[in-house]
């Protein structure tokens, strides 16, 4: 391409600039739950009767998992703009035959592909699972390999190293006792925990429990208490094991008999997302108050909140809402491995504190949506900071002057993540400008408008 056709091309790529512009402050209350809308969603598709949901996200996360539940017959109507969902449950297993698969897109959403992949093996049926160029290079094996001894009929993956396309082709699952690694996602045990009374229903008058073992580390253990918790909800027995285990072994869970049934179930606001205005308080030293989110929230995300806490950070938890109060920040020694979807914001955060934050225990975040590790650091460095990447996570070393931090247009990588934090560096240095802010449709599709709204004045966009 020559290169005044290239300038050309990236001049046209759109970008947002959040605008300094001292303290924020403010209510706000995000949208509903991924990790809950998603695992919901399952549990009432397999449920038999109506299940009604509310506080729903609308996303390209939850659409993709909306789109493939259509397709395996399960009937969904949306009111509320979205918010509400009528879901009629299915629970008739799929007879495989030899006829062609159903094909079901899942574009780059990691629960709607490890949930719809262990789901669907346990209820049966012949199925292809494909996303977009960069699902098809996250791996998917440890699943797949833990389905196998397990599965009636064949699941395999179609791309190198383990990787979707995902090929189904079942009669359900055969075996009451399921060993998967742990230390790439948690979503792997989340999709096998929600599976089982699928399986038993698949069975219908041959039920029986399941046990599912981790073997090794299990990171982000919070989604799968979240996990445990929304399937109780909807009527499964589960029980968490971590005592008399084998060496090799972190945690188990038993899953009873009992299948899942239709209710009514309510869907907390996003703690990932709140992790950003909580994250603005911060930055800016203001004062943020989410509404929604208690310290009791079924997210794991909610203990963002106390690493904010560390660095300097006032936190009031309310009965019904969490507010942060900025505060003198200092640089941290923290692992993440329970919150690893907010290390990009508290990266961010860095930035402003007195002193290097190391990050420990997210070495799974170079599988997510892009490596949060290598990309992130790449990112950070564009605006002024040191950044020593690790095994298991980074370094962020602020300079000791801070007018020598700087703006800069920064990559998101199609990472709604990368785009939502890496704004709020916006709130501080001039000329911090984000490439496709769109791409955070994924999970919080009005953040720049929420952000634009907290802060009270205009974003600058560009295209």
């Amino acid at each position: 391409m020559p290169d005044a056709d290239r300038e050309n091309q990236l001049s046209s790529v759109p970008t947002v600039e959040v605008v300094p512009g001292g303290r924020v402050e403010g209510v706000i209350r995000p949208p509903g739950s991924k990790s809950l809308t998603n695992r919901a969603l399952l549990c009432a598709a397999f449920a038999p009767g109506v299940s009604r949901l509310t506080g729903a996200l609308r996303s390209e996360d939850t659409e993709v998992m909306l789109d493939a539940l259509d397709a395996i017959g399960v009937g969904v109507e949306a009111g509320d703009g979205g918010e509400s969902l009528r879901v009629e449950g299915r629970i008739r297993p799929v007879d495989p035959g030899s006829e062609k698969p159903i094909e079901l897109f899942v574009a780059n959403s990691g629960t709607t592909i490890r949930f719809l992949t262990a789901a669907l093996s346990a209820a049966g049926g012949h199925y292809l699972l494909r996303g977009v160029e960069r699902m098809h290079q996250r791996p998917i094996a440890d699943l797949t390999d833990a389905i196998r001894p397990v599965l009636a009929g064949a699941i395999e993956t179609i791309s190198s190293g383990g990787c979707p396309p995902v090929r189904i082709d079942s009669s359900g699952w055969r075996g009451d006792t399921i060993e998967v690694a742990g230390s790439v996602s948690s979503q792997y045990l989340s999709g096998l925990m929600m599976a089982a009374p699928i399986s038993s229903s698949a069975r219908r008058g041959d039920r029986s429990s399941t046990r599912i073992v981790v073997l090794g580390e299990l990171v982000s253990r919070p989604y799968v208490d979240m996990t445990a918790a929304v399937m109780r909800s909807f009527g499964a027995e589960v029980t968490l094991v971590t005592d008399n285990l084998d060496e090799n072994q972190s945690i188990a869970v038993e899953i009873g008999e009992a299948t899942f049934q239709p209710i009514e179930y309510a869907i907390e606001p996003d703690a990932s997302a709140a992790s950003y205005f909580w994250a603005a308080a911060a930055i800016s030293g203001g004062r943020v108050r989410v509404a929604g989110l208690t310290r009791g929230a079924l997210q794991g995300d909610v203990q963002f909140c106390e690493v904010l806490e560390q660095m300097g950070c006032a936190v009031d938890y309310g009965a019904e809402e969490t507010t942060v109060k900025g505060g003198h920040l200092r640089g941290v020694d923290v692992d993440m491995n329970h919150i690893s979807d907010t290390v990009q914001t508290i990266a961010v955060v860095a930035l402003f504190a007195d002193g290097p934050t190391r990050v420990r225990g997210v070495a799974h975040n170079r599988f997510k949506e892009t490596d949060r590790i290598g990309d992130l650091a790449c990112e950070l460095r564009k605006l002024g900071a040191e950044v020593d990447e690790h095994d298991d996570g980074m370094t962020i070393t602020p300079p000791r002057d801070r007018t020598r931090l700087h703006g800069a247009t920064l990559e998101t990588y199609h990472d709604h993540r990368m785009a939502m934090s890496l704004s709020l560096a916006g709130l501080r240095i001039t000329g911090v400008k984000i490439k496709n802010p769109a791409c955070t449709s994924k999970t919080y599709p009005e953040f720049f408008a929420d952000l634009e709204q907290l802060i009270g004045r205009a974003h600058r966009w560009a295209s």
